[in-house]
């Protein structure tokens, strides 16, 4: 990808607005032609900046009102640890992201689930049953002031 410009930046900042943008409208707002626009987004596409387009979906109308953040210890440091918890997680429904992180623990679970019963199920028979979990701390969302992923 060539450097990032204003006109780069300009294209990322609709996109990641408005993802389902034609490439016509794309390229009003920009100040383009469509050719230069579509150049310009197939260009991004191609250099892995731009790495997909997807739907943000209501999770409380799909039937998940209860979202947590959970932070997640692993009782030993090793890659091996690392790659089964990850591998576990991957399996697990309910995680919608999964980050490894640096501090006091090291894994920050993004957690989707219908209610706090659910919840506890999801705490008690999958995080509860993995061998390399050594503390979990769950922290309930109230609500979401910001939300850039939405």
């Amino acid at each position: 990808m060539n450097k990032k410009d204003l006109v780069t930046e300009r294209i990322l900042h609709e996109l990641s607005i408005h993802g389902r943008i034609s490439n016509t409208e794309l390229a009003e707002k920009i100040g383009l032609s469509a050719s230069a626009c579509l150049r310009r987004v197939q260009e991004l596409e191609n250099s892995g900046v731009i790495k997909g387009y997807r739907a943000i979906l209501d999770s409380e109308l799909l039937g998940n009102g209860f979202i947590a953040y959970v932070t997640v210890g692993l009782g030993q440091h090793t890659k091996a640890s690392q790659d089964a918890f990850e591998q576990a997680i991957a399996d697990a429904n309910e995680v919608k992201e999964c980050h490894n992180v640096t501090g006091s623990f090291e894994y920050i679970l993004r957690v989707e689930t219908r209610n706090l019963k659910t919840y506890k199920t999801f705490h008690t028979d999958i995080l509860g049953t993995l061998p390399q979990v050594s503390t979990i701390t769950t922290h309930v969302v109230m609500d979401s002031p910001k939300d850039q992923r939405a």
